[in-house]
């Protein structure tokens, strides 16, 4: 008698247990947020875009700045080319190699400027976004934790940006997979 009402208390406080972990994991909140949509609409974003547009402008002039003055050279090239004649084919013929020459070293700077143009207007894009999505996460993160979220989901992405807690399975699954 003292063996089955041991039993039964048993059964009792494990089924006590197993309904706590259940109402523990159904109280889990998952929220969502559309990051990106936040991150544009932030005064911030509009100030850098500004700053990224201007500089992005000036870099585009000094480029075309550059392009006519090549065009310019290639349509030279060309006149000297159809002026040319018999009586001038040596003269000529030596202009048209040093515009040749003149002609593929500005290519070969149009080229190089351009590369740096975009490498200076990638580094002030990291430099101005970087703070504003720091400023935006935890903004996020700050809200979560507010109302309890134990994860939020980034709907723009579908990417987990947040998470308290939880039960990492990754060993289960290479144990299932037979990774070690």
């Amino acid at each position: 008698m003292k063996r089955m009402k041991n039993l039964v208390k048993g059964a009792i406080l494990a089924v006590g247990l197993f309904a706590t972990a259940s109402v523990a994991q159904a109280q889990q909140k998952i929220g969502y947020v559309n990051a990106d949509e936040v991150f544009q609409q932030t005064t911030e974003f509009k100030t850098a875009t500004d700053q990224l547009k201007t500089l992005s402008d000036a870099k585009q002039k000094e480029l075309e700045s550059m392009v006519k003055v090549l065009q310019d050279k290639n349509a030279a090239a060309e006149e000297k080319y159809k002026n040319r004649s018999e009586a001038n084919k040596t003269t000529v013929d030596a202009e048209l190699a040093t515009l040749g020459q003149e002609i593929q070293q500005m290519q070969q700077r149009l080229q190089d400027v351009q590369k740096v143009a975009q490498e200076e207007v990638g580094k002030k894009q990291q430099e101005l976004m970087a703070p504003i999505q720091t400023k935006v996460m935890n903004a996020i993160n700050a809200v979560a934790k507010e109302k309890n979220f134990a994860y939020i989901l980034d709907i723009g992405t579908g990417a987990v940006i947040y998470y308290q807690g939880g039960e990492d399975i990754t060993p289960d699954v290479k144990v299932k997979l037979g990774i070690k």
